[in-house]
């Protein structure tokens, strides 16, 4: 197995597959390397996600995360359209079901206007016709959104990737790095078994494992990564045609999640959520997940002190809301009642990896550290799937900047 790149790529979800493959095509006779820890891709957020193609509704016009996602859509849509990739334009509805919800509505509707997305202001009536199952005074319909299956498009990246010339290497945890002034080396359990690759250059693109990436390095950041756990239910199959569209409520600008919605996916059925929980396992997806470490680095993190107080109410109701069933559904009949107790199936839990500051921030954007042989991607915000390929793209811009083997190419 051959141990000497130019590029190692950490991470195998949707943000570490994008950047490989679009760094590939811009330095197609550079040796190029993606690890990945576990035996396939996208194991974790880019799999356990709801698979919606968000339009950016919620974004601050100008900013990165508004152009990433206007631009992500069209280039994921187009992408699946050439690899046959199904997708399902069905648009989505944000309905406010109070006076205050009608307030927050307005102000969320001009800001789609600032960002031109393709909207419509719904009232009760054209909502109820819109979606007969769906009770509230109005809506935003908002009509770029789709839905897909990410983990179909991170492996057709993958597959892009490999053709071009790139190296996979799965089941690859990597366990320490070192840096020097000639290379970065990146030691790591393959199977079990311990290998050490060298490159010239390391971008990380880990996720849930970011913050120990870049404390392997030394390297002096103020943030760690706080793991929230999303829970979702799947409705019975009697309500997969429930609605047509996908159906969110009008957010708590306060807040720093979406709130429980219906969700048509892909594959015919309908899920509820994800409601925001406190995890204890960074890759808690079943039912009872602590890690002892992970709580143990928490514990020991004065940010996660100070988030928690802030969030302090919220995070008690959803725990609340977690541990009682009929209080989740509450929050779904608030504007679909026709949904019963019995109608909430189980389906697998997401895990969101949230940078926090430590001073008790929630990282809303792109956060990156570096180092003169390394690039690391601390934390990649929702939409980061829909924006993959802009990411991708905007991390190769960044490498350019500085990587060796990138400057030596272009000289």
């Amino acid at each position: 197995m051959n141990t000497h790149f130019d590029y190692v790529i950490v991470g195998g979800g949707i943000v570490g597959v994008s950047t490989a493959w679009q760094l590939k095509q811009q330095y197609p006779d550079k040796s190029i390397l993606l690890v990945e820890k576990e035996a396939g891709f996208s194991r974790h957020q880019t799999g356990h996600n709801s698979g919606v193609i968000h339009a950016g509704v919620y974004y601050a016009p100008g900013s990165l995360k508004a152009d990433f996602c206007k631009r992500g859509v069209e280039r994921t849509v187009s992408f699946c359209a050439k690899h046959d990739i199904p997708v399902e334009n069905c648009g989505k509805l944000l309905v406010a079901t109070n006076a205050v919800e009608l307030e927050r509505m307005q102000a969320l509707f001009e800001r789609c206007q600032q960002n031109e997305l393709d909207v419509a202001l719904l009232d009760a009536a054209q909502l109820k016709l819109a979606e007969p199952n769906i009770t509230g005074l109005g809506a935003i319909y908002v009509k770029t959104t789709s839905i897909v299956n990410y983990r179909l498009v991170t492996e057709k990246m993958a597959e892009e990737f490999k053709a071009l010339g790139g190296e996979v290497c799965l089941s690859t945890e990597v366990v320490g790095l070192n840096e020097t002034e000639q290379e970065i080396s990146v030691q790591c359990r393959y199977k079990g078994s311990p290998i050490t690759f060298h490159s010239q250059f390391l971008v990380s693109c880990s996720g849930l494992m970011a913050d120990r990436m870049t404390k392997m390095l030394g390297l002096a950041t103020d943030f760690q990564i706080i793991p929230y756990r999303g829970e979702y239910y799947r409705l019975a199959p009697k309500h997969n045609q429930v609605v047509k569209h996908l159906i969110y409520p009008i957010p708590d600008p306060e807040l720093p999640f979406l709130g429980v919605h219906l969700t048509r996916m892909i594959d015919g059925s309908v899920t509820v959520g994800p409601n925001a929980v406190q995890g204890f396992k960074r890759e808690g997806y079943g039912k009872v997940n602590i890690s002892v470490r992970d709580v143990w680095e928490m514990l020991r993190f004065s940010g996660f002190w100070k988030v928690t107080a802030k969030n302090l109410k919220t995070g008690l109701v959803e725990m609340k809301n977690s541990l009682w069933k009929p209080g989740y559904l509450q929050l779904v009949r608030k504007y679909c009642p026709s949904i019963e107790l019995a109608d909430l199936q189980p389906y697998p839990a997401g895990i969101r990896a949230q940078a926090v500051l430590s001073d008790g921030t929630l990282v809303h954007d792109f956060l990156f550290a570096e180092s003169p042989r390394s690039l690391h991607v601390c934390n990649a915000p929702s939409p980061a799937a829909t924006s993959a390929m802009p990411i991708g793209e905007y991390i190769c811009q960044k490498i350019a900047q500085k990587a060796p083997s990138a400057q030596s190419q272009a000289a």
